[in-house]
């Protein structure tokens, strides 16, 4: 314990400004204040006025300084979370590691929290260091050495528009370098998340991450295992939806963590066809995240996950099971295997469930199937799925191009398209559209004697 307070103290020494905080001003920072969320600058206004100190904090700061679009605003302050919350008619109190208030304003919610202390000894911490409960107020100063990065320590005030930085975080921004404040090895046993994060950073900006921040990633790679299911997830969510998510993987089996997230992921990427389809899906997932779309969790790992589903879908049917049926179970064996490492959300799980299973039913689809299918939630993104898989040379593209021009067309425009494709159907046989379902012959029982009229 002497030892790592120890190391701590130096890491903290070497970390801290030696000059105080830099103060630079909108020609030096460049943030436009019309970028900003008014929501965001609302609350620093309403604290400052109540006597309080109040900036926009962290990744928002960041990524307006490199000219991107934040995803969110958040706030730090000095007031206490009572003393935010009185101070906003709709604002609640959320957390149990460390308080924060949420203030909300509309869809719009600007988490603001109470600067932080140092890290102590008498902080409550699991076996591997990890930090649990961390309830301790602190300083403007004592907060900006508890970020994790120096990217991230970056204070923007939007009444006088100045930036203070505490750990020359612009410089770094600047020089495109990930810099861990601190004492890397120790910040990272405090809370291992902080190694995905270093790497969705270094994808994000293009940047490189500083070599002693770098150095025990490796090593501390098995810490991941400690980290809550659900916090897990939302970080590789996060990963994947940075706009770089290509860059993110490889980067995480570069530095010894993928095995920890996505078992499959090496086996996968090995594979030049695999590596082919999941390079596809996160390319379309990156153009929505930079067009501003919404992305589907559920979608996402169905694309993720589906080259092992298929390859041990086909292994069933081979050894004699009905094509549902092996699809079945090939979808719950890889979600298991999957979950052994991380967990990925129960509703996530039936969203990829649904968009598998419906990938047969277009195969062999009657007139009538094909206006039940039109009536699952998951219809559209199945479409979309069959898309992927066609680009994947998986299925026809004409096929899956016609599934995709009845689920864009107007309702009465369906049923023409429909009966259209059951005439071609009769006349042409399989390959002009949906195949109908052919009936299997119905078995005898054995030792049944054949009817006689």
């Amino acid at each position: 314990m002497l030892t790592e307070t120890i190391k701590n103290f130096v890491g903290r020494l070497f970390s801290s400004p030696a000059r105080g905080p830099e103060r630079l001003r909108r020609e030096k920072h460049g943030i436009d204040r019309r970028n900003v969320s008014r929501h965001a600058i609302k609350v620093c206004e309403v604290l400052q006025q109540a006597g309080f100190d109040a900036y926009i904090v962290g990744g928002a700061v960041r990524d307006l300084i490199m000219g991107l679009e934040p995803k969110d605003f958040d706030v730090a302050t000095n007031a206490t979370p009572n003393e935010i919350r009185s101070l906003f008619r709709r604002a609640r109190i959320i957390g149990k590691r460390f308080q924060l208030v949420h203030v909300v304003f509309g869809p719009e919610i600007i988490e603001t929290s109470t600067f932080r202390a140092p890290a102590s000894d008498e902080q409550e911490t699991d076996e591997h260091g990890r930090i649990l409960r961390d309830n301790q107020f602190g300083t403007h100063e004592q907060d900006a050495a508890r970020r994790d990065f120096t990217l991230n320590a970056l204070y923007y005030n939007p009444v006088n528009e100045e930036v203070i930085d505490y750990h020359r975080g612009v410089a770094d921004l600047k020089k495109k370098l990930v810099r861990m404040i601190g004492d890397p090895q120790l910040r990272y046993r405090e809370d291992p998340v902080r190694m995905l994060r270093a790497v969705r950073f270094a994808a994000k900006l293009n940047a490189t991450i500083e070599p002693a921040s770098l150095a025990p990633i490796k090593q501390a790679a098995h810490l991941i295992e400690n980290v809550p299911a659900s916090r897990l997830f939302d970080e590789v969510i996060k990963l994947l939806t940075c706009g770089h998510a290509m860059e993110c993987l490889e980067k995480l089996r570069e530095f010894g963590l993928a095995s920890y997230l996505l078992p499959y992921l090496d086996d996968l990427m090995s594979n030049p066809e695999d590596r082919h389809f999941i390079d596809m899906a996160l390319e379309r997932t990156d153009l929505r995240v930079r067009a501003g779309k919404p992305i589907s969790p559920g979608f996402l790992f169905a694309a993720m996950l589906w080259r092992m589903v298929d390859k041990r879908w086909k292994q069933g049917v081979y050894d004699g099971l009905p094509t549902m049926q092996a699809l079945i179970e090939a979808a719950d064996r890889v979600i298991d295997e999957q979950s052994g490492q991380m967990a990925i959300q129960k509703r996530f799980q039936g969203d990829m469930k649904e968009i598998w299973f419906m990938q047969p039913r277009f195969e062999r689809a009657t007139p009538k199937s094909i206006w039940r299918m039109f009536e699952h939630p998951r219809f559209r993104a199945a479409v979309d799925f069959l898309q992927l898989r066609a680009a994947g040379h998986e299925v026809d593209s004409v096929h899956a191009q016609w599934w995709m021009d009845l689920a864009n067309a107007e309702p009465e425009e369906r049923s023409p398209m429909i009966d259209a494709y059951q005439q071609r159907n009769r006349n042409e046989g399989p390959g002009a559209g949906p195949a109908r379902r052919k009936r299997r012959p119905r078995r005898k029982p054995a030792g049944a004697a054949a009817n006689v009229h």
